[in-house]
């Protein structure tokens, strides 16, 4: 109805986000232009508009039991730090974590294990693995990326997530909308992963730029932290600190790595089971099943409830006063309020969109380019647009799976079907990266202690690098039906590409000296 003006708020938010590197601004001003659009040019009902969506999204039952996840996560995220858990965990991992390139792998690797969710992979990963980082003058930008760049990849494959069960769902809907009972969801799903090209090789690239070379903002930003210890840039602004909220351990020379590993394993094992419980585990449903129909905003819910509790305990046993308790309850809170701001604002974008029929006019628009061979690259730069601009990956799964699907199959037949599946995940994966309003885009910011635009920035190169090779295999998918040998071109192509990056731009803006900085593995630290 709205025509290409239902593109303008989207595009708007994101633009003055990188421009003015004011996020909350950004999102307010596109939300009000969105109103403003949708009221026909009254800047008064442009402004009740603006606010009536900002109180739907809170209010919605999902959105409302999210913000308290978040906050929960936050305060457990503080009690494992005031009680000396993250100190302990540095303490402990010193002696084998001794160089700044085994310190980001270290966070890779904790990126990897922790699957199950995307949220708990950056709070798990984040609180981890940044001292440790931090000592070895790696910068925030840096951090940020390989805690965005593994969280939704790792959650969206697998082999067990909340993300695959919402996936399945979809798919078993779009299923269901069109006769097929012969096929299995699960399996179909399964059969797409060889073509999310987008996810695995985001997984490849942040080993490569960890033990390769960095190139763009990125590269500058190391050589600022490397050269000057300013984990982030002069003027910068992180979305919280931790620190800062919370002030220092106490009883830090007290400090356990059971502090960490307790409150850790309670969020991993009461998230697991609550996904499952929720999802109707104990009335005889497979794991699969539960995750497909599972509770997540009430599962993580109670997994950071129990999180948080746990480190209520270890604060009593380290003879924490009520107070004590009571103010790093208030500053893990603290500590979120940037993230819950965000998000709020972000799903008031998503409303503004659905209002205006953003994504029925970007696929309207290139319904007559459709056709088997262009279908999952078109399929692809549709859902990174769309995720792009409304910042929301589950939302673009959940707009172009009962699409694509059905598209794919009247087309090209049910071989298409998985190829589709893997472009509609892989694009919106795209978006959760790249997009400053993207709530996994924040977390990472957060608990990276990095400035969300700088991280935004920084990450972006890497993120377009990967996404031109997953666009380029997808035009290439109608010559080569085999997803994995195209994966394998693929992953040749990014380490080739990756160095080229690297290299040109190092000769080219830094001197011999700051290269060799730049490669060394061992720096001297306090």
């Amino acid at each position: 109805m709205f025509g290409i003006w239902s593109i303008v708020p989207p595009l708007v938010a994101v633009a003055l986000a990188i421009l003015t590197r004011k996020v909350v601004i950004s999102l307010f001003v596109s939300i009000w232009i969105g109103g403003l659009i949708f009221s026909m040019g009254n800047p008064f009902g442009a402004t009740a508009m603006t606010f009536t969506w900002m109180k739907d999204v809170m209010v919605d039952s999902w959105n409302a039991r999210f913000l308290v996840l978040v906050a929960l996560l936050g305060i457990g995220a503080a009690f494992m730090y005031k009680v000396g858990g993250s100190y302990a965990l540095t303490r402990s991992l010193e002696q084998k974590l001794n160089n700044r390139k085994r310190a980001q792998f270290f966070a890779f690797i904790l990126g990897i294990v922790v699957f199950f969710n995307d949220y708990v992979n950056s709070v798990i990963a984040g609180n981890a693995s940044k001292d440790i980082n931090a000592r070895y003058r790696v910068s925030k930008e840096k951090l940020a990326y390989i805690l965005d760049a593994t969280a939704a990849p790792m959650a969206t494959i697998g082999p067990v997530s909340d993300w695959i069960g919402f996936q399945v769902s979809l798919i078993a809907a779009a299923f269901v909308s069109m006769s097929m009972v012969e096929t299995q969801p699960y399996f179909a799903f399964l059969s797409s992963i060889q073509w999310n090209f987008y996810s695995i090789l985001s997984l490849v690239a942040v080993p490569l730029f960890i033990f390769g070379k960095d190139f763009g903002p990125m590269a500058t930003a190391e050589l600022r932290a490397l050269k000057t210890g300013k984990l982030i840039d002069d003027g910068a602004v992180p979305l919280s600190s931790v620190e800062m909220d919370l002030g220092d351990p106490i009883n830090q020379e007290k400090a356990n790595i059971w502090f960490f590993i307790l409150p850790l394993v309670t969020l991993i094992g009461v998230g697991i089971w609550a996904l499952w419980y929720t999802g109707g585990g104990p009335e005889g449903k497979n794991l699969m099943d539960a995750l497909a129909d599972t509770e997540v905003d009430v599962a993580l819910t109670w997994a950071a409830f129990a999180m948080s509790l746990v480190g209520v305990i270890l604060a009593l046993i380290q003879k924490f006063s009520f107070k004590d308790i009571e103010d790093t309850v208030m500053g893990g809170i603290r500590t979120m309020l940037p993230a819950i701001i965000i998000m709020i604002l972000a799903w008031a974008i998503g409303a503004v969109t659905d209002a205006l029929g953003t994504a029925d006019f970007v696929v309207g628009a290139t319904e007559s380019w459709m056709s088997p061979a262009l279908l999952p690259f078109l399929i692809f730069v549709i859902c990174m647009f769309i995720s792009f601009s409304t910042g929301t990956s589950w939302g673009t799964m959940a707009i172009m799976t009962p699409i694509g699907i059905p598209l794919a199959f009247s087309i090209g037949g049910a071989s298409l079907i998985p190829v589709i599946i893997g472009s509609i995940f892989a694009g919106a994966i795209f978006g959760d990266h790249c997009s400053p309003i993207s709530d996994t885009t924040v977390m990472a910011s957060i608990f990276a202690g990095s400035d969300h635009i700088a991280h935004v920035k920084t990450q972006m190169p890497y993120a377009v690098l990967v996404a031109g090779i997953s666009a380029v295999l997808y035009l290439l998918s109608s010559f080569i039906r085999i997803g994995w040998l195209l994966l394998i071109i693929g992953i040749v192509a990014l380490v080739v590409l990756s160095r080229i990056l690297g290299s040109r731009y190092q000769k080219k803006h830094f001197s011999a000296e700051e290269i060799a900085l730049l490669d060394a593995k061992h720096i001297a630290v306090e």
